[in-house]
């Protein structure tokens, strides 16, 4: 039985060093991802400020004026794919499937967020239980300065995981409310040009 608790003690110990790299990996992404974050926010209001009245008075009949409308320069998901339904009017099922593609890549632009949410507190936690052994032990033999240091890297993980974690968090949320925004917008699109083809 000591030699299996010496392999787990091993093994344990072993994995310090992986995670506290991948913290610090996720660390960096955290903070590239909020720099994104805050340009993709930029970009949406600017979006919706130029689209928001057109889409709001869009009917049937003046879907080419509203395709004339839709800003030149702006290359944003939801326009990128407001332009390809309006190229494809005449195939409704074609449009369809850019629906669901458009799912797709809000989904792929999620991905760094949900992994944080998911794996900043899970390494956060293994950086925080694998030191506490050798600070035990450093306490029963009496150093201090070994547990002291074992305690401060137990912390630091903590922190940091609980940070990628929140970055993670909250980038999620708000990314799933935008795009649940404008996934309600494409299909009110889609269904305005059913309704022309419908009723040319």
């Amino acid at each position: 039985m000591h030699y299996i608790s010496d392999i787990l003690y091993w093994i344990s110990t072993g994995l310090l060093v992986p995670v506290i790299v991948l913290l610090i990996y996720f660390f960096v992404r955290a903070l590239l991802l909020i720099g994104g974050f805050f340009g993709q926010y930029l970009d949406i209001k600017r979006t919706q400020t130029q689209i928001r009245t057109a889409i709001d008075t869009l009917k049937s009949e003046n879907i080419d004026e509203f395709a004339q409308s839709l800003p030149k320069k702006n290359c944003s998901l939801t326009v990128t794919y407001i332009r390809k339904m309006l190229d494809a009017q005449d195939d409704y099922t074609k449009i369809e499937k850019m629906l669901a593609d458009f799912e797709l890549e809000a989904d792929k632009d999620m991905e760094l967020s949900k992994t944080l949410t998911k794996m900043g507190p899970m390494l956060g936690l293994m950086g925080t239980l694998i030191p506490m052994g050798p600070a035990l032990v450093g306490l029963a033999d009496g150093d201090i300065a070994s547990m002291a240091y074992n305690m401060q890297v137990a912390f630091a993980t903590t922190v940091v995981g609980l940070f990628s974690s929140a970055v993670g968090f909250v980038t999620k949320q708000t990314k799933q409310r935008w795009y649940l925004r404008d996934m309600n917008d494409l299909e009110f699109i889609a269904n305005r040009i059913k309704e022309k083809n419908l009723n040319p």
